[in-house]
């Protein structure tokens, strides 16, 4: 995968040996795009539990809306009514997603983050793993069931692995020109196995097409799915 222009990385943990496969770069940082919105999902579950705050009817909907279709205005409702700017102490410290940060001269705000892969397994790692039971059984059912548009990237496992993933694309700029991000986060396997995320900022020359087959055909090469990919891009 270094062969791709850009900057890519990859990185699959084993819950079950503990065994790490990575490609790429994974500790380099670029714009989150949707992928955060799992982290928004997770804290917002998370204080609810607690009884820190209380997610009504609206509120569950737009989770869903936010991790279902990816929709935008969902995620900035949910940002803004429960002090997205104070989530991401916890996102880094909790979570785990220790090299998280605002993009430099933005303001705060959920698609201005910027992240490695491995702080997209960490995040996931989480929620498999640290999550109360019920709020983990929302996500991996919510993530399994994601909108044709989502379906690439970690969902190049298989069907047979049953994965769920979020995904995140979009056109940002970068040290002065506009490149496409196309990242993943997810699972795959029984009882959520195999913790799977994926980073892609492209090169001038990329697409979104390029980006969402890249990596889903580095994850379908290591679970030994078909490559190219068989997936559905947005």
């Amino acid at each position: 995968m270094k062969q791709q222009p850009g900057t890519f990385g990859v990185v699959i943990r084993d819950r079950q040996t503990g065994a790490v496969w990575k490609a790429g770069n994974t500790t380099a940082t670029t714009w989150t795009a949707s992928t955060i919105k799992l982290a928004i999902a997770t804290d917002l579950l998370e204080r609810h539990r607690q009884g820190a705050i209380t997610l009504d009817g609206t509120d569950r909907a737009n989770l869903d809306k936010a991790l279902i279709s990816s929709d935008n205005d969902a995620a900035t409702a949910l940002w803004n009514r429960y002090d997205g700017a104070g989530m991401l102490g916890r996102f880094q410290q909790k979570f785990g997603m220790r090299t998280l940060s605002v993009v430099p001269g933005y303001d705060t705000f959920w698609r201005n983050l910027r992240c490695s892969a491995d702080d997209l397994q960490a995040l996931m790692g989480y929620v498999l793993e640290k999550l109360d039971p019920a709020d983990r059984a929302y996500l991996t059912k919510t993530l399994r069931n994601v909108a044709s548009s989502q379906r690439w990237g970690v969902w190049a496992a298989g069907s047979a692995l049953n994965p769920g993933n979020k995904d995140g694309w979009a056109q940002k700029p970068v040290n002065g020109r506009t490149v496409w991000v196309t990242h993943t986060v997810g699972f795959a396997g029984a009882g959520e196995r195999y913790v799977v995320a994926a980073m892609y900022e492209q090169g001038a020359s990329g697409t979104l097409g390029k980006g969402a087959h890249a990596v889903s055909d580095a994850v379908a090469t290591y679970f030994g799915a078909p490559v190219p990919a068989k997936i559905t891009t947005p």
